[in-house]
């Protein structure tokens, strides 16, 4: 079920890309009611309009049909917070998250998996952490910024749910205080930004026992601009042979820095062999 919704997200980014006309820094599309195409529980894409609609990046709205799809486009502007994210030595990729969409089917990939906390390393807005609470997982919001982090704890209030943003660097930061049982790691940032550093830092902290019980998923590009590096496994092919990963499903989804590129953002999950 959810292979089918993201193909047919990826088919609506497509369709939505050629035909939309706006100016805004950022935009993307959530249906608005669950159909044939997104067979989504309504409570639930209810929940990703309500972040949208609480949250400032969104300046603008408006509802629309995209080849057939009831959807509402939400139209906004990240560039304040781009520019604090990147101020931060240690930060491995500036601010630029995935489409809502995208962290909705991200963390129902995880549940599906069987994994019972979401750990939302470099998280931004919080998104991804957001839906794993939606979906009744335990979730954690890592983020170095404390102008995003604020804007974190701003939506879990309008939205009436803590998915607990922490302000912390997280190559330094002690997991173990989590109480981690079974998690799954999202890490922030492409391989050829700094993405590998941060994800080698924590798998180097995790002890071996938490290991067995870990799955760590990559945001992988492959994007020409990063065609001098390693291509393998969307950039992250080196780490996962050092590591011992094995790769247990990878997908495509639509992010706001892929909205102009043909290929979307390629997700990795890995286990510890």
């Amino acid at each position: 079920m959810i292979e089918t919704i993201s193909k047919n997200l990826l088919k609506l980014k497509k369709d939505f890309r050629h035909v939309y006309s706006g100016s805004s820094h950022i935009q993307e599309v959530i249906p608005v009611t669950k159909s044939n195409l997104f067979q989504i529980d309504q409570n639930q894409l209810d929940t990703l309009h309500t972040f949208a609609s609480k949250n400032p990046i969104y300046y603008d709205s408006y509802e629309t049909k995209i080849n057939e799809v009831n959807c509402i486009v939400y139209e906004g502007d990240i560039n304040k917070y781009w520019l604090s994210s990147i101020s931060h030595g240690t930060s491995h990729q500036p601010f630029s998250p995935t489409w809502i969409l995208s962290a909705y089917i991200l963390t129902t990939i995880a549940r599906e998996l069987n994994y019972s906390e979401v750990i939302d390393v470099g998280s931004g807005d919080g998104r991804i952490a957001y839906c794993a609470k939606t979906l009744d997982l335990d979730s954690h919001a890592i983020e170095i910024d404390d102008m995003l982090v604020g804007l974190q704890e701003s939506l879990c209030n309008l939205t009436n749910t803590n998915f607990h943003p922490i302000c912390a660097d997280a190559v330094n930061f002690d997991y173990s205080s989590l109480q981690l049982q079974k998690p799954v790691f999202f890490i922030g940032g492409l391989a050829q930004m700094g993405g590998d550093i941060l994800a080698t830092n924590i798998i180097e902290n995790l002890d071996s026992e938490l290991k067995q019980k870990t799955c760590m998923v990559f945001a992988g590009s492959h994007s020409e601009k990063y065609s001098l590096g390693d291509l393998s496994d969307a950039g992250w092919g080196e780490l996962i042979e050092k590591h011992h990963l094995k790769i247990v499903k990878s997908i495509f989804l639509p992010t706001v820095w892929s909205f102009n590129q043909t290929v979307d953002t390629s997700y990795i999950f890995t286990e510890f062999a």
